[in-house]
């Protein structure tokens, strides 16, 4: 049996050594080597070559010490075929990487670059993004110090010295559909003609499965059953993780709440067929890097896979 494609930004390829983050020796080793390579954020926007297929940009050398020299930190990701990488968070500094490429929001090119490059960039954009968030402590109010290669910050009050790790927060995203239809709905904050499929966050105390049938029940009002789990999806726009479902329901009957969503609609796969989708621009489906896309591929009988291997 042939293995399923991964969801991009996923990190398969990633050695993330966490065990080497303990030493601080060893990591001072590894980002002073000619072998490092160093992934620049400036305020949630990765670096990348622009014009034709989209490249990550990636500093080693001279350029990546100048830069990472301007940084509060570096953060140590792992390896990739045996190279170290960091991520440095140059927002607000002053840097020659203009020079280099442009940086933009992962979103904009994320489905055009090789999987591998996507997911080192979405992990840099999650981890500086957190950093960002949590330079004082939550418990006591004092300020944090990275330690452990970035991946923990500690409060620097000595009566709380409470430790902080990065955040995710997990979300259910589904696709109900009932016979040869499924259900689609449109946010409040989507492009024109975009439809997706019904998505929210899990609460503390929550199942994945009791999420999906209560987010469903809130957006359309529609009960559903068999909720079984398809793939999951890093997704750090800004600090998710989407857990990816199918569900069924036996009735076409819905009520969107209009607090939740601006529409919704079944439709049928003779209806989603590329051949038969509007060409005015009245209806499209989500990007083909997201999980959503990748759910009503599945369903309609073929997976979304990444659009370029790597």
């Amino acid at each position: 049996m042939s293995q399923r494609p991964r969801n991009p930004y996923s990190s398969a390829e990633i050695d993330r050594s966490s065990h080497e983050r303990e030493s601080e020796e060893r990591m001072i080793e590894l980002a002073s080597s000619g072998a490092a390579r160093f992934v620049p954020i400036d305020t949630e926007k990765n670096l990348v070559k622009t014009g034709g297929n989209p490249e990550a940009v990636f500093l080693h050398g001279m350029m990546a010490r100048a830069v990472a020299g301007t940084a509060d930190h570096s953060i140590f990701l792992g390896y990739v075929d045996g190279t170290p990488y960091f991520a440095v968070d140059v927002t607000g500094k002053e840097t020659p990487l203009g020079e280099l490429g442009e940086f933009v929001d992962l979103r904009q090119v994320g489905a055009l670059l090789f999987a591998k490059e996507g997911s080192i960039l979405a992990y840099a954009r999650a981890m500086t993004y957190w950093h960002r968030r949590h330079r004082y402590c939550g418990v006591c109010g004092a300020s944090t110090k990275v330690t452990r290669g970035g991946h923990v910050r500690v409060c620097t009050n000595d009566s709380c010295k409470t430790d902080q790790f990065p955040r995710t927060d997990p979300a259910v995203i589904m696709l109900v559909h009932c016979g040869d239809k499924c259900l689609l709905g449109r946010g409040k904050q989507f492009p024109r003609g975009m439809h997706s499929t019904l998505a929210g966050f899990v609460e503390p105390g929550e199942s994945f499965e009791d999420a999906v049938a209560r987010e469903v029940y809130e957006e359309v009002k529609v009960r559903v059953k068999n909720v079984i789990y398809r793939s999951s999806q890093p997704w750090p726009f800004p600090a998710s993780v989407m857990i990816g479902f199918h569900a069924e329901t036996d009735s076409l009957e819905f009520e969107v709440n209009e607090d939740e969503l601006a529409s919704a609609l079944w439709l049928s796969r003779e209806e989603l067929r590329p051949e038969n989708l509007p060409k005015d621009g009245s209806f499209f489906m989500p990007r083909r890097d997201s999980i959503a896309r990748r759910l009503i591929e599945e369903w309609l009988g073929h997976e979304a896979g990444p659009s370029i291997a790597g």
